[in-house]
């Protein structure tokens, strides 16, 4: 499968794999072991820790590790002390992909703008130090990318989003297209609400795969890196195995066309709904 360079040519394998409510170390072994190489954490995952602990049986050259800054931790001395811990639990000296979270605290956040600016400032210096090799975020929707350019020295490389049929932030991907930023996909399976979607089901039958499969072949199609994560060897080995077939592109846009499902109820600007 084709690998994602980002634009400051730090390559990504085309798959990562996700750690939200997935991954102790048993898990991290285990996807290790399937093929992943590229993992996916956060400080508010809870699980630096147990996710360090296994990827540091293996050597550092042979894996990339991301994690996040909360939400609650933004502001310049919040965002390196909240650093400073994550390579503390991870037991690393860098991370490969360091992103701010989310970009508000809360959706009424007056000072959000200034925040997330003094938080990237941090960040830009994380990254001129070797602690961060690539600086990016998660969440963010054009007008918080746009509140970043204003002070930025380094553009974000990445946004990491809630993506997945059904649920495409398409606005937030052309901007991210426009302005070389890797778009990165949580939830890519859209936490499983879309496996029995009847098209997903027909074009699994179709190409002689999984929906899961559908879903991940899908965000690649789009040029969207999926996180998938999974428990389970099996499916972890299932959700690599995409390289042998493609979608056609009508199938591209039925999918693309699909009426809104599956989403979280996660939005930055606004408060969670309870789905």
């Amino acid at each position: 499968m084709k690998e994602w360079t980002l634009s400051n040519g730090l390559s990504l394998p085309a798959v990562g794999f996700g750690t939200y409510k997935a991954a102790g170390e048993e898990a991290v072994d285990a996807a290790f072991e399937s093929g992943y190489r590229y993992f996916d954490t956060a400080a508010f995952y809870g699980n630096e820790e147990a996710v360090g602990r296994a990827l540091t049986r293996q050597p550092r050259e042979q894996w990339q590790v991301a994690t996040k800054i909360w939400k609650t931790e933004l502001g310049y001395d919040k965002a390196w002390a909240s650093f400073e811990g994550s390579l503390r639990r991870l037991g690393t000296e860098y991370v490969d992909v360091l992103l701010i979270h989310w970009p508000k605290a809360a959706p009424n956040d007056p000072d959000w703008q200034r925040l997330d600016r003094e938080t990237w400032r941090a960040m830009e210096e994380m990254q001129a130090q070797g602690l961060a090799r690539t600086i990016g975020v998660s969440n963010f929707l054009p007008h918080h990318l746009e509140n970043l350019r204003v002070t930025a020295n380094v553009p974000p490389a990445i946004d990491q989003i809630e993506f997945h049929p059904g649920y495409l932030q398409e606005e937030t991907l052309d901007y991210c297209r426009a302005h070389g930023i890797q778009v990165q996909a949580w939830s890519p399976l859209g936490r499983m609400r879309m496996m029995g979607h009847p098209l997903l089901v027909e074009l699994a039958e179709k190409y002689g795969v999984f929906p899961a499969q559908i879903c991940l072949r899908f965000a690649l199609e789009m040029g969207v890196m999926p996180l998938p994560k999974s428990s389970d060897p099996r499916r972890m080995a299932e959700n690599l195995a995409l390289s042998s077939f493609s979608l056609e592109p009508v199938d591209v846009e039925r999918i693309r066309g699909m009426e809104e499902a599956g989403w979280s109820g996660e939005h930055p600007d606004r408060e969670r709904v309870m789905l």
